[in-house]
């Protein structure tokens, strides 16, 4: 029954195209999207969540520490999207799942008193979908019981967050898959304008944050125990900039000039 679920707006025929010829082009954008699972407890969720993938045209599955023990409720579940199952990536860490990525979103229903890079699914989808032209997109779910830790919460450069009720928070992990994929299969059937910038790669920000923690504690600016603290608000600072690559080399280039200065200066 979906009575209750607003319609896909009819995408305008641009110039050029017709109506068939721009919802191939949405479904390729997606093609760009990658849903990843961190240390998935239950392998009946991943098969649920590979059949609500593929219901919103979402094909690329990526598993972080999956569990060794695939049974026979995950190909039940995953019911004709047993492919997305089979053919998903295998990574060790969050760090290694999104190596390639321009823009990592983790989703957390914590959104926490100091972070501001918080998103609701569907004004987070229509940021993401013009980008999807140049852009590897990573969405990141945690696991069942505590959802994503602090730790890969930090390599996640925006956070979403589903509006649910105080009386029940909690959503399945596929139903928050389900969420999520919808809202960007509503927003590439939407004729958004594609964006040409290219996004920095995750890798790259990481070296450039690392670079940043190890100037900042050279010179005195951060507290030698605890740097995360004041790096945490440089990572979200950075995240909202969106960064593309030249604007990283510049940023390392700055400090690499501070390093330099502090090494002649000793």
């Amino acid at each position: 029954m979906n009575e209750g679920l607003p319609r896909a707006p009819s995408p305008p025929v641009g110039e050029g195209w017709g109506e068939g010829d721009l919802q191939v082009k949405n479904a390729h954008l997606l093609d760009n999207v990658r849903i990843v699972l961190v240390d998935t407890r239950y392998p009946a969720n991943i098969g649920s969540t590979a059949r609500c993938m593929m219901n919103m045209g979402i094909s690329r599955l990526v598993l972080v520490a999956p569990p060794e023990d695939k049974n026979h409720e995950m190909e039940k579940l995953a019911a004709g999207a047993d492919r997305i199952v089979q053919e998903a990536s295998v990574a060790a860490t969050l760090a290694e799942a999104v190596v390639g990525h321009n823009l990592v979103i983790g989703t957390s229903r914590h959104s926490g008193r100091l972070r501001k890079n918080v998103h609701a699914p569907r004004e987070m989808a229509a940021q993401v979908v013009p980008l999807l032209a140049g852009n590897k997109v990573a969405i990141v779910f945690g696991n069942e019981v505590n959802g994503l830790d602090n730790r890969d919460l930090a390599l996640c450069h925006e956070i979403i967050a589903i509006p649910s009720s105080d009386a029940f928070p909690s959503l399945n992990l596929s139903h928050a898959v389900m969420v999520v994929t919808y809202e960007l299969f509503l927003a590439s059937q939407a004729g958004t304008p594609s964006f040409s910038r290219e996004l920095a790669r995750a890798e790259d920000l990481e070296k450039l944050y690392r670079h940043l923690q190890d100037t900042l504690l050279a010179i005195g600016f951060l507290e030698r125990d605890h740097p995360e603290r004041m790096m945490f608000t440089f990572r979200q600072l950075f995240g909202r900039a969106r960064l593309e690559s030249r604007e990283v080399s510049i940023l390392r280039g700055v400090l690499t000039a501070v390093d330099r200065m502090r090494e002649d200066g000793k």
